[in-house]
This record gives structure tokens, C-alpha cells and sequence, in this order.
């Protein structure tokens, strides 16, 4: 399938499908709105920065587009609990990487991405799920997963919480390094953190602006 996905479509249209494939995800969670794109963006610019290049790069920007796609098995009810989730329903949600594994590797041609999405919540320190893997054992393409994907939900509103501001977020990465997160990954998260941090201000910014237009529009309807 994945094949017959590729010659049919040109490689930007290949991407395009990926990014619907979030999309659709991100429609039935309605706390992750944006989460996957931002993600994808800054997994991207970290493996890049951390010496990633050509089909590897690559796979690590689909997989962060795709970490979550095993959310799509797990109840609308829990994915959009307001306040906390008990432990049950945690449990569930820690089967994601495994469900999305599943989905991608019916595909011989997303193996590779399938294995990265396994792992992006296993820990530097081998406290994290599903396989409990530690340091170097951990594909490089997850530990980059892990740190984008934390810093996004540290800095975005959560229903059980309010976003901390990217000062804030920065004391918690430095504060995991070694421990969450890889402590290369942090290094090389230091280097583009300003450019992450402007970023999302600009974004903020103009879905501000998209706002006032719209109730500008209704005011004169």
C-alpha cells in the first residue's frame, strides 16, 4: 500500500496525506488542535540540528506528524476528560504508541516510522513506556519525539492545567535532562529555543488576528 501510495503521489502530496491523517486525530481529540503540526516542526529542526539528513530526517518529521495516531483507538470520552484521568483510564492511554505502532507497521514501507512512534515515551532513564528503554537504546528519532512533544504540552493549555510560558518550560526540560529526556537532545534544544519561542508567539499572534477578523465580519453581517 505504502508503495502504491508513493508512486501515485508526488512527494509533497505523500506528506500532504500524512498531515490529513493528523488532522483527523486532532479532530476527535480537541485539547491536541495544532499539537502534531508543532511537533512535526520543531522534531524536525532538532534533527537537524542534532546531524539527521536525507530519508532518516525525513522519517523522523512523518513520525512526529504521526506520534499520536494510536489515540484514534482510544475513547473519545477519556481523550477529552475535563480534569484528570484515573488510573484506568491512564492505562489506556499509555496503550497510544502501541495502538499506533500496530497501524503503522501493516505498512512494510512505515516499519521504520512504525518504531519511532513506539517509543517516543520511553525515558532517558528507562522509566517510561511501553518497552521501558533507556539511553542509547531508545531510537534517536523518539528521544527527538520525546523532548518536541513535551515541550508543546508544557507550553499548550491542558484541560487539567494552564500552559507555563516557555521560561518555565525551559527550567523543566534542563531539569529532566538525563533523567526524561536525552541529555544531546536538550543541548541541541538550547540552540533553537529562541527560534521555537518566537515561533509560537507569531502563531499566537495571528490566530488572534484570525479571531478579530471573524467577529469584524459577523459585526457587519
Amino acid at each position: 500500500m505504502f508503495q502504491f501510495i508513493q508512486r501515485l503521489f508526488r512527494p509533497q502530496h505523500f506528506h500532504d496525506i500524512i498531515e490529513c491523517l493528523a488532522a483527523a486525530l486532532e479532530a476527535k481529540d480537541l485539547y491536541t488542535s495544532g499539537h502534531s503540526s508543532r511537533v512535526g516542526d520543531m522534531s524536525y529542526d532538532l534533527g537537524r540540528a542534532m546531524g539527521l539528513k536525507g530519508q532518516e530526517l525525513e522519517n523522523l518529521h512523518i513520525a512526529a506528524h504521526l506520534h499520536d495516531i494510536g489515540k484514534m483507538g482510544i475513547s473519545e470520552n477519556i481523550l477529552n476528560k475535563k480534569g484528570r484521568l484515573l488510573p484506568h483510564e491512564w492505562a489506556q492511554i499509555q496503550n497510544h504508541p502501541e495502538i499506533g505502532y500496530k497501524i503503522l507497521a501493516k505498512s512494510k514501507g512505515l516499519k521504520q516510522i512504525a518504531e519511532i512512534v513506539l517509543h517516543h515515551h520511553e525515558r532517558w532513564d528507562g522509566k517510561g513506556y511501553p518497552g521501558g528503554l533507556y539511553e542509547n537504546r531508545i531510537p534517536l528519532g523518539s528521544r527527538i519525539i520525546g523532548v518536541a512533544d513535551a515541550v508543546d504540552a508544557i507550553t499548550s493549555i491542558r484541560p487539567y492545567r494552564k500552559a507555563l510560558s516557555w521560561e518555565e518550560c525551559w527550567d523543566e526540560v534542563v531539569l529532566n535532562k538525563g533523567i526524561q529526556f536525552d541529555p544531546v537532545a536538550v543541548e541541541a534544544s538550547e540552540r533553537l529555543w529562541k527560534k521555537w519561542r518566537e515561533r509560537s508567539l507569531e502563531s499566537e499572534r495571528n490566530e488572534g488576528d484570525s479571531k478579530l477578523a471573524v467577529v469584524a465580519v459577523h459585526s457587519k453581517c
